[in-house]
């Protein structure tokens, strides 16, 4: 069922996610079962998460907590990260590149932390 191929984000749009917990051993399972994603590990602690096609893919990430992190595509990240601390944001992760994307994590004024990710045709 699962996507092998990225597919274009809209920008300001939904480009990612991220699922974490402390089992991956358990989680890949559960998301195979559940909705039929495939599972492809691609190291310790990190999992890619193919959705349906025209779905965005995600990951799973080992950590000891568990918790969803959306990414988001920005078309200027220095921007959006400028306008999250103008808007009572913080930053949570400073720019990093990981040399697949440059992205970034902001922290909304509630304390949610969401992805920005630099805008590219596909993610």
């Amino acid at each position: 069922m699962g996507s092998t191929t990225a597919s274009p984000h809209v920008l300001n749009g939904l480009g990612h996610f991220d699922i974490a917990g402390p089992q991956l051993s358990a989680l890949a399972p559960f998301y195979q079962a559940v909705l039929g994603w495939t599972v492809e590990p691609r190291g310790p602690g990190y999992a890619t998460l193919r959705t349906p096609d025209g779905s965005p893919n995600g990951a799973l990430v080992e950590a000891e907590q568990a918790g969803i992190t959306i990414g988001l595509v920005v078309p200027d990240l220095d921007q959006a990260l400028a306008q999250a601390q103008a808007h009572h944001g913080s930053i949570a992760m400073p720019v990093t590149d990981n040399g697949y994307v440059r992205k970034a994590q902001v922290r909304d004024p509630a304390g949610n932390v969401i992805t920005l990710i630099a805008g590219r045709a596909a993610v």
